[in-house]
């Protein structure tokens, strides 16, 4: 389905004008001034993972130009279920990191930042949607390559997203706060608005920096929204946001925030996050936040002052409803996909069992405690002992140390 309408014309006859085109073409800057709400999509790495068409290891996108059905559809379903922006499928998608992770399809970086960014905005073109292109941290960075050497990858990432002509831009997952103020700095030459989002919780970077400052560096660098993605679970990641939140403020500077977590449960987790824990990649699905979790999720990122609200890794479409679903009286309309779900399970009322029936009601969800249907299963883990504080982490990164 488009949004597409037909205006009747005496001369004419029916006119056809898209959706875009009745908003004025309104950017990422121009919704978050008017204090809107915008929700972004979910995580593709994982989500298509699960079905087939991305390795785990690896991470990398080139799904974007093998299989772009797979990825266009995804698109759709979190379009449907509410997302504002259809951020391309570039993750990880640096000349470095394929050639550095053994990808063997002679696919290079930019075949697979241009498919990306041309599924992306087709299908933001079928809604009231915007295009993001997108840059992540890279292994040049951790092999200690010069500040010059690892501008010049996100700047030949850049060159595309210009060429596609991007709404903005996203410098996204970044574990140390130094290589997202070069990503910033080289997006920052495009004159697009800015977005930057680093996979830390309320401990941090990897070297220590604390949220708050890195939030103030990165609006120096140029960002005009700043945030966390990835890692950490929703309200530890809107805790990290509201962190940085003060800090902008206190600094005098201003800023739009964002939040973008995991789908997962990380209470257990380190400074490093859920990769560290046991389950990680595989066996996270007892972890999994349901839709109501993530009705508490929105309305707390929303009250912190957040209006750039999606998700990262474990974000299934049927969670961004939930988000598009809790804040609807904010956006003033619900989501497409919500045609097929009852608010607070009220489509329950048609099920053929009298006790399912009487579960279609706010409080009954609300208030529910999942078990997990495993009797052996831990209610937490504990992170692997050779990771952020210990001897393997220690011993490869000890020498990439930046002061």
């Amino acid at each position: 389905m488009t949004f597409t309408h037909f205006i009747e014309n005496s001369r004419t006859g029916k006119i056809t004008i898209t959706f875009e085109e009745i908003l004025g073409q309104r950017g990422i800057l121009e919704r978050l001034n008017a204090n809107e709400v915008v929700i972004g999509d979910g995580g593709f790495v994982f989500a298509l993972e699960k079905r087939g068409y991305v390795k785990a290891g690896p991470w990398t996108p080139e799904a974007a130009v093998t299989h772009p059905e797979a990825v266009r559809q995804l698109h759709r379903e979190f379009l449907r279920a509410g997302s504002n922006v259809m951020q391309a499928f570039t993750f990880y998608a640096s000349d470095d990191k394929l050639e550095n992770r053994g990808q063997t399809l002679k696919i290079t970086g930019a075949q697979v930042n241009e498919a990306a960014c041309d599924l992306a905005r087709e299908v933001a073109n079928e809604g009231d949607a915007l295009m993001a292109g997108g840059v992540c941290q890279t292994p040049s960075y951790l092999s200690c390559k010069s500040e010059t050497e690892v501008k010049a990858i996100f700047k030949k990432q850049l060159d595309v997203f210009i060429k596609k002509n991007v709404d903005f831009l996203i410098a996204e997952y970044f574990e140390h706060v130094e290589e997202a103020e070069w990503a910033v700095q080289v997006l920052k030459m495009s004159g697009k608005p800015v977005a930057a989002s680093m996979c830390i919780g309320p401990q941090g970077d990897m070297h220590g920096v604390p949220p708050g400052e890195c939030a103030v560096r990165l609006v120096k660098a140029g960002a005009q929204i700043v945030g966390v993605n990835c890692h950490f679970d929703p309200l530890t990641c809107v805790e990290a946001v509201k962190m940085m939140k003060a800090a902008v403020e206190k600094a005098g500077l201003k800023a739009h925030y964002m939040v973008q977590p995991l789908a997962y449960h990380t209470p257990d987790c380190n400074c490093q996050g859920f990769i560290d824990l046991p389950e990680f990649p595989f066996a996270l699905e007892p972890r999994i936040l349901t839709r109501w979790d993530m009705h508490k999720y929105a309305r707390e990122a929303y009250n912190a002052g957040i209006r750039f609200i999606g998700g990262c890794c474990g974000f299934e479409p049927y969670h961004i409803r939930a988000v598009a679903e809790e804040l609807a009286p904010e956006r003033g309309f619900l989501p497409q996909a919500s045609d097929k779900h009852g608010l607070w399970g009220a489509a329950l009322e048609m099920h053929t069992k009298p006790w399912v029936r009487a579960r279609a009601r706010r409080d009954y969800w609300e208030n529910i405690h999942p078990a997990s249907g495993r009797p052996k299963c831990p209610s937490l883990s504990s992170p692997e002992d050779e990771s952020i504080f210990g001897s393997r982490y220690l011993i490869q990164h000890i020498f990439l140390y930046r002061s």
